[in-house]
């Protein structure tokens, strides 16, 4: 996932993949404390994701004149 796709999706599109998201790395640390985990570095892709769509959501506040 990069930026330019992200920035094609609506707002409540992007709080949605925002939830889906923390809810993903919540499962992966899970599976990590209990040695499950097949690819570790899956958590840091979607933290990275994560920080992604946050930095995506705020361009938007600010462009439409939001303040956080």
């Amino acid at each position: 996932m990069n930026a330019k796709e992200i920035r094609e999706n609506s707002m409540s599109e992007l709080n949605d993949k925002l939830a889906d998201l923390k809810d993903e790395l919540y499962k992966l640390r899970f599976q990590h404390a209990i040695n499950q985990l097949d690819n570790p570095k899956r958590i840091s892709a979607v933290k990275k994701d994560i920080a992604r769509v946050k930095t995506i959501i705020r361009e938007n506040e600010i462009k439409d004149g939001k303040t956080a």
